[in-house]
């Protein structure tokens, strides 16, 4: 299985994306904030979304990023597909030459075993996932954390 940072990191950058786009374009200095993810790994990230259609952006003050289609409609499949990531579990990336230029005993068992972890990702949407408590206790929490964290905001805090 080679889902590696760069596709864990585009799920995770996309669904705050996603959970916070309400009001608007969202930059990825604050996703970079509250997920702890280099903003210039981001940029390279949202380039590839971008090129795949799963982001808009807007340049100048205010602008950012937005989930460029309903959420219901961006399944997490989706995102690790758009920047290049595989969910490819055979040892030959599906080249049915993992044993002496053939095939090994395992390679449909894998195969399949790719099939299911692509199904079961295509199955789940941004939607899905920001209607899940979970998701949304997390989210409270990091939002509260970079609120906190940041200079005015603690100043702010502090004084009330």
């Amino acid at each position: 299985m080679k889902l590696t940072t760069r596709g864990r990191y585009a799920v995770t950058a996309m669904l705050d994306l996603a959970l916070h786009c309400e009001n608007g374009p969202v930059s990825l200095a604050d996703i970079s904030d509250r997920q702890e993810i280099s903003l210039s790994y981001l940029e390279q990230l949202f380039s590839r979304l971008r090129r795949n259609q799963l982001v808009s952006s807007t340049r100048g003050p205010g602008g950012g990023y937005m989930v460029a289609r309903p959420l219901s409609e961006v399944a997490v499949a989706d995102i690790v597909l758009a920047v290049n990531e595989s969910v490819d579990a055979t040892q030959c990336s599906g080249q049915k030459n993992c044993h002496q230029h053939g095939r090994c005993l395992t390679h449909d068992l894998w195969e399949s075993l790719s099939k299911q972890v692509e199904d079961f990702l295509r199955g789940i949407s941004l939607d899905d996932l920001i209607n899940c408590e979970p998701v949304r206790e997390v989210a409270e929490k990091q939002n509260h954390r970079v609120v906190f964290h940041t200079g005015d905001s603690a100043r702010e805090h502090q004084s009330s």
